[in-house]
């Protein structure tokens, strides 16, 4: 698996806050508890983007979970954009043509992330959605197709985490939303994992949100998270 050198690398805060001072003031209350944000499309339009790029002059990674789908040449060009944001990752999602563009576009060591299916999908949404795949073997032709592209990572719950790693390789990273502290309430997620599970399970870098987030003392669970995944 890809070598992580911090500890505190492997858990990403979920900015998932309704406005940039309010995302400033937990930042700062984490301090040096996390390294690493994610920036999805609440704050996004909340002049997030420029956020990401201060947060990456700072010194943090951060991650942009804009999920991407569009035609070829409107990926293409919107992933060199966010290439110049200094940006860690980008999310798009898994479909061939939209991640053979984002690969086009990609620059200045931003890494691509295909989502293969979202954690609050079980297999009764994916059939609603009008997939005859059940969640398990969506998620694995999706991996398949993602490595044979070359994107550089996948998205995906912790639960098919393995199998997703038998597909993609040691060399692609994996990256898990939907990760619950085992005394936090589970939200809108039904394919979860704690974050020991989670390290367990081989998994790269766990996205975490509300349990932190909604904390009386968001430092305190930043740093008991990053320890369970080093004792796993």
């Amino acid at each position: 698996m890809p070598d992580i050198a911090d500890p505190r690398d492997r858990l990403i805060v979920a900015l998932d806050l309704p406005d940039v001072g309010a995302a400033e003031r937990l930042v700062e209350r984490i301090g040096d508890a996390a390294t690493f944000y994610k920036i999805g499309y609440r704050l996004g339009y909340a002049d997030g983007l420029a956020f990401a790029e201060r947060l990456a002059k700072q010194g943090k990674k951060t991650f942009l979970d804009l999920k991407l789908h569009d035609i070829g040449n409107t990926v293409e060009e919107g992933v060199r954009s966010v290439s110049n944001l200094g940006a860690t990752f980008l999310t798009v999602h898994a479909y061939p043509q939209t991640m053979r563009a984002a690969v086009k576009g990609r620059g200045n060591g931003l890494k691509i992330l295909a989502v293969t299916v979202l954690t609050s999908y079980d297999d009764a949404d994916a059939a609603e959605a009008g997939y005859a795949l059940p969640v398990a073997e969506l998620v694995a032709q999706r991996a398949n197709q993602a490595r044979d592209i070359g994107i550089d990572g996948i998205v995906c719950s912790a639960v098919e985490a393995q199998a997703v790693r038998r597909v993609v390789g040691s060399e692609r990273l994996i990256v898990t939303p939907g990760i619950r502290p085992a005394d936090a309430g589970l939200g809108d997620q039904k394919r979860v994992m704690t974050p020991g599970q989670a390290r367990a399970a081989g998994i790269d870098h766990v996205v975490v949100g509300r349990p932190i987030t909604g904390a009386d003392d968001p430092c305190a669970v930043a740093q008991r998270i990053v320890a369970e995944m080093e004792g796993a």
